[in-house]
C-alpha cells in the first residue's frame, strides 16, 4: 500500500486544523489515512486502498456504508423538502413514539445533536430534578467532551483530566471503579444525600467493551433507589446495537431512570437524545425549570434517517445477522489467541468486539468463555480479564497502537486505532469478511 495522497492531505490539514484532525481519536502516528468513500462493509482511502471497516464511524453505521433503500429515500425526501424549519415536525414525534414503544426506560424523549449534548443535558436534568450536585461516574467510562465527566482521581481527590476546566467543577464528580460494588456502596454511605445520579455505560464501550459482572447493574439500581438518586445509562454506543431494539438495558434487565442515545438513533447523522420517565423528563423547559434548547434539535433529516434505520431493523433480521457474525468473529479470535497469545482477552457482545492485549492470564484455558469475556465467575480467566478502565489501561496499549493496528491496516482491515475504543460489525459484513478478518488476525498476531 502507498499513502502519498493521505500524507499530502495531512500536511495541508496541519496548517488549518489543530493537530490535523477534527476529533482527537483520529490522530494516528505518523498520520491517518483519509477516507474518500464508503462501499458496503469497506472504506476506500484517498490513495485507492480498500479496507474492511470495523470502525463504522465509531458505531453509528449499523448498515455499513450502503443503508437500505428506504433509509436513503427518506433522507433524500426530507432534504429535498427543506432541511430544517425552527418549528416542530411530525417525524420527530414518530421517532419519539418508536423509542417509547421499544426501550424499557423511555416514556418521553428530548432530541439534541450529539452524544455529548445528550449527557450534558442528562446531568443537568438529574441535578435539577433531585436538587443535588454530585454525579458518580465510572473510571474509564466516557460521556463526551463535558466538564462534569472529564475528571480523574480517587473520591475526595478528583481533578479535571483536561486543561480549561476549573478545578471546582471536578469537586462535584465522584469517580468509582466499574464492577466494584463495595466501592460504590461505600460512596453512597458517605455521600448518598448529595448524589444526584450515577452516570454509567451499561457496557464500558470506550474501554474495550467491558461487560458488567453478575449483579453489578442491579446494585447500582438498588443504591439509587435507596438514596433517591437517578440511575442514568449512557447508551450512546450500546443503544440499538446491544440488546436490539430494547438496547442494553433490555438485555441486562435493569431499567434506568434516564437514558442517553446518539449514533444509531440518528441513522448516521448528527443526533443525540435523552429519554426517560415522563415525571423526570417534564422537568425540561418549557414544561419544567431545567433549561434545554437547540437550533438543530429534532433535525428532520436526522429524525427521518433514524426512524427508517430502526424501522428496517424491526422488520428484518438485522440483529440476528450482525450478532451471529459477532459470535463467529469472537469465537475465532478466542481460538487464535489460545494458540498464539493466551494472555490476551477477547471482549465484546452482540456486534461489538475487541482484543485486549492483557499481560496476564491463567495457566489452563479449559472451559474459558468461548466467544468473548462474559465475566463468568467460573471461567479460568475471571481473575485476569479486564473488569474496569484501569485493567485496560494496564494492557500493552503501545503494542496495540504502534505495531498491531498498523499491521492490520496493511492487511486491509480497519480497526479502531487504540486499545480502548470498541470495534463494530455492520449488516453489510458477510461470513467471508469475518473469515478474511480472522486470517488477518492470525497472520499479524
Amino acid at each position: 500500500m502507498h499513502h502519498d495522497e493521505s500524507r499530502d492531505l495531512y500536511d495541508r490539514a496541519l496548517s488549518v486544523i489543530p493537530g490535523g484532525v477534527n476529533s482527537t481519536v483520529r490522530a494516528i502516528d505518523p498520520y491517518p489515512f483519509f477516507v474518500q468513500r464508503g462501499d458496503g462493509a469497506h472504506v476506500v482511502d484517498a490513495d485507492g486502498n480498500r479496507y474492511l471497516d470495523f470502525v463504522n464511524a465509531y458505531g453509528p453505521l449499523l448498515y455499513g456504508h450502503d443503508p437500505p433503500e428506504q433509509v436513503q429515500s427518506a433522507i433524500q425526501s426530507y432534504s429535498a423538502e427543506g432541511p430544517m424549519y425552527g418549528a416542530p415536525t411530525e417525524i420527530e414525534v414518530e421517532l419519539a413514539e418508536f423509542l417509547a414503544r421499544h426501550v424499557p426506560s423511555v416514556e418521553m424523549t428530548r432530541f439534541v445533536n450529539s452524544g455529548t449534548e445528550a449527557t450534558v443535558s442528562a446531568v443537568r436534568l438529574a441535578r435539577g430534578y433531585t436538587g443535588r450536585d454530585k454525579i458518580v461516574v465510572m473510571r474509564g467510562g466516557y460521556h463526551g467532551a463535558q466538564e462534569t465527566t472529564l475528571v480523574e482521581g480517587e473520591a475526595g481527590h478528583v481533578h479535571p483530566s483536561s486543561a480549561g476546566i476549573p478545578a471546582e467543577f471536578a469537586q462535584h464528580t465522584i469517580p468509582v471503579s466499574f464492577n466494584d460494588p463495595e466501592e460504590i456502596t461505600h460512596v453512597f454511605e458517605r455521600h448518598g444525600d448529595d448524589i444526584a445520579a450515577v452516570l454509567t455505560e451499561p457496557v464500558l464501550g470506550n474501554t474495550a467493551t467491558i461487560l458488567p459482572v453478575d449483579g453489578y447493574l442491579e446494585t447500582l439500581r438498588e443504591l439509587c433507589d435507596d438514596h433517591g438518586a437517578l440511575l442514568v445509562f449512557d447508551e450512546v454506543m450500546t443503544g440499538f446495537r446491544v440488546g436490539g431494539l430494547q438496547c442494553a438495558q433490555g438485555k441486562f434487565g435493569v431499567t434506568p431512570d434516564v437514558t442517553t442515545f446518539a449514533k444509531i438513533v440518528g441513522g448516521g447523522f448528527p443526533v443525540g437524545a435523552i429519554g426517560g420517565k415522563a415525571e423526570i423528563m417534564e422537568q425540561f423547559t418549557p414544561s419544567g425549570e431545567v433549561f434545554q434548547a437547540g437550533t438543530f434539535n429534532g433535525h428532520p433529516v436526522a429524525m427521518a434517517a433514524g426512524l427508517e434505520y430502526l424501522t428496517y431493523a424491526a422488520e428484518h433480521d438485522v440483529y440476528e445477522h450482525v450478532n451471529r457474525l459477532g459470535e463467529r468473529l469472537r469465537s475465532g479470535l478466542t481460538d487464535i489467541l489460545a494458540e498464539k497469545e493466551p494472555t490476551y482477552t477477547v471482549v465484546g457482545t452482540d456486534s461489538m468486539f475487541k482484543v485486549v492485549f492483557s499481560r496476564r492470564g491463567p495457566d489452563d484455558l479449559t472451559d474459558q468463555c468461548d466467544s468473548g469475556c462474559r465475566q463468568r465467575a467460573d471461567c479460568p480467566r475471571f481473575d485476569h480479564c479486564p473488569k474496569n478502565g484501569a485493567d485496560v489501561q494496564a494492557a500493552e496499549t503501545n503494542r496495540y497502537e504502534r505495531v498491531f493496528w498498523h499491521e492490520m491496516k496493511d492487511e486491509g482491515v480497519f480497526l479502531t486505532p487504540n486499545q480502548f475504543e470498541s470495534c463494530f460489525i455492520s449488516y453489510a459484513h458477510t461470513e467471508a469478511d469475518i473469515d478474511r478478518t480472522l486470517e488477518a488476525y492470525d497472520a499479524v498476531l
